[in-house]
Parts: structure tokens; C-alpha cells; sequence
């Protein structure tokens, strides 16, 4: 009896510390899902305004930019609410239309994607190069921030055309001290892989490759509003 008991008391104090250590790794793993800055976060509203690139061309509402992109920045701690403001087949003119209705309300800050069916039209780059200013400007007096995204003209046009086309988006961004990400579809771009049938928009996993390359200016344009915001408290 004596031996059993001493069994059972050794089994029951190796369960104990077994369940022990499992309930604090569980603990632990509730206490700390995200990073210590999320709870203190503000939430932030973006705007995702561009073409069918930002609309999500040929894919489902879940798959497309800004609702991947939500997922992606939520599943890392981020309160964020991206609003889908694009638009199949606007070039920069149809953008700057209807900017103004797009920004009401208020967002806490915009990814400018636009330009790509200018380019595709072989439109004079003066031209969506002066509208994208308009934004910006009007932007810059709304004091929102803005991540802009660049495009590439396609080669059809010639080797000028594309230099003056793709500077379009560095000059901009040196003008009024915005974050350039260089290329909306870098790595995906003529990627049949990532491509759908018509070789220009990409598919859900394109997409996916996109949020996954773009994600570090996000989170760098989502940190810095959200400073902004605790500050302003």
C-alpha cells in the first residue's frame, strides 16, 4: 500500500506540473497576441483610391487589395479599416473627378493608386502627372497623410515616354515629402503565375504578393497616424 500511494502521489505531481505548464503557456499566449504597442493604438481609417488594381478587377470583394490588405495589417495587431475607393477603368482624370466626394468623410489617410490606364492609353504623361498634383495638393491641405503608389508605362510607347512617365511619381513624391512605393505590381507584373488571362490584373494570389511587398510602407504610414492621433488625444 505504502508503494502505491507513493506511485500515486508521484503521477498526480507530474500531472500537475504538466497541466501547470500548459495553462501558462496558454496564459502567456492570451495575454500577448500582438505586439505591447497594440492595445495603445488608435484606429485608423485608410482610403485605398485608384483603378481596378485598387477595385479588384476579375476577383472576389475578399480578395481584393484593401480587403487583403485589412486582413494582413489586423492580423499583426493593427485597428485598421480600409476603405475600397477604386474604380475599373479610371485613369487619373475620372480619379480626380469625384477625389473630393471620395474623401468625405475625413479619412486618416489615402493609397494614391492611379495612373496605370493613362499609361495604356499612351495619354501625354503631363497630363496624369498634373492631376496626381491636384490630389496631393488637395491632400497636403487637408493634412492626410498619403502613401503613393507608382506605375511603369509599358514599353509599347517608347523609351521616352516611359522616362517621362515613370519620374512622374518620384518628382511628385520629392515635391511634397511623401512615401513612394516605386511600383504598385513589382513581382507580379507580367508573372503568369500571379496574372490573370488578360496578362494585367493580377489574380487573388497576385494580390497577396502585393500586400506582402507593399506591407512595410504600410505599416509605416498606419504607425505614423496612429502617433499622430494618441498625441493629438
Amino acid at each position: 500500500m505504502n508503494v502505491r500511494h507513493r506511485l500515486r502521489t508521484a503521477l498526480a505531481l507530474v500531472v500537475t506540473f504538466a497541466l501547470s505548464i500548459m495553462v501558462a503557456i496558454g496564459m502567456a499566449a492570451i495575454a500577448t497576441p500582438f505586439p505591447a504597442w497594440a492595445d495603445e493604438a488608435q484606429p485608423v481609417t485608410l482610403v485605398a483610391f485608384g483603378d481596378s488594381l485598387t477595385a479588384g478587377y476579375g476577383v472576389k470583394a475578399s480578395e481584393a487589395f484593401p480587403a487583403q490588405l485589412q486582413m494582413a495589417l489586423q492580423a499583426k495587431g493593427y485597428k485598421v479599416t480600409i476603405v475600397n475607393a477604386g474604380v475599373s477603368g479610371d485613369t487619373t482624370a475620372d480619379g480626380l473627378r469625384r477625389f473630393d466626394w471620395a474623401m468625405q468623410p475625413k479619412p486618416d489617410g489615402v493609397i494614391l493608386e492611379l495612373g496605370a490606364n493613362d499609361a495604356l492609353r499612351g495619354i501625354d504623361p503631363k497630363e496624369p502627372g498634373a492631376n496626381l498634383d491636384k490630389m496631393l495638393s488637395a491632400l497636403k491641405s487637408l493634412d492626410v497623410p498619403v502613401l503613393l503608389t507608382g506605375m511603369k508605362a509599358p514599353n509599347n510607347w517608347g523609351d521616352d515616354y516611359a522616362k517621362a512617365f515613370d519620374a512622374i511619381y518620384t518628382d511628385l513624391a520629392a515635391k511634397y515629402g511623401v512615401p513612394l512605393y516605386p511600383f504598385f505590381l513589382d513581382g507580379v507584373a507580367l508573372d503568369p503565375g500571379f496574372s490573370q488571362p488578360d496578362g494585367l490584373h493580377p489574380t487573388a494570389s497576385g494580390i497577396g504578393e502585393v500586400v506582402k511587398r507593399i506591407m512595410p510602407e504600410v505599416e509605416a504610414l498606419v504607425q505614423r497616424i496612429s502617433q499622430r492621433k494618441t498625441a493629438a488625444k
